[in-house]
């Protein structure tokens, strides 16, 4: 069974890049293997609490680690961003995936399709 999560509701709409890092291919023990299979890319969600979250790309680095430069930060937006829950210890986790990743140009206050930000604001 696949269920939908609203992402804008979920996740707010500002993403901030903090770190940039490979994953890895698995055997089937779960024992890492010598390929690069794409990048995780560390965000942090100012408009829920500052929490982190990872977001797989598969591929090559689209993006450098903004680390060391630009404050340790960089507002990005996603394309194709999908959130998958799943259950670990007895607590609902999100596994997150997109295709594409670029620096945002200018301020979303709310997605394409016209869905109200969490504040009820249009």
């Amino acid at each position: 069974m696949k269920y939908f999560i609203d992402i804008d509701r979920t996740l707010g709409n500002t993403f901030w890049l903090t770190d940039v890092s490979p994953y890895y291919d698995r055997d089937i023990n779960g024992k890492r293997g010598p390929n690069i299979e794409g990048y995780s890319y560390e965000i942090v969600l100012p408009d829920r609490g500052y929490d982190k979250l990872k977001v797989r790309i598969a591929g090559k680095q689209l993006m450098p680690s903004p680390a060391d430069e630009d404050n340790g930060k960089v507002k990005v937006t996603f394309d194709g961003l999908d959130a998958n829950p799943y259950v670990r210890d007895g607590w609902i986790q999100l596994s997150l995936k997109a295709t594409g990743i670029k620096e945002a140009t200018q301020r979303q206050d709310k997605p394409e399709g016209g869905l109200p930000s969490l504040d009820g604001k249009k």
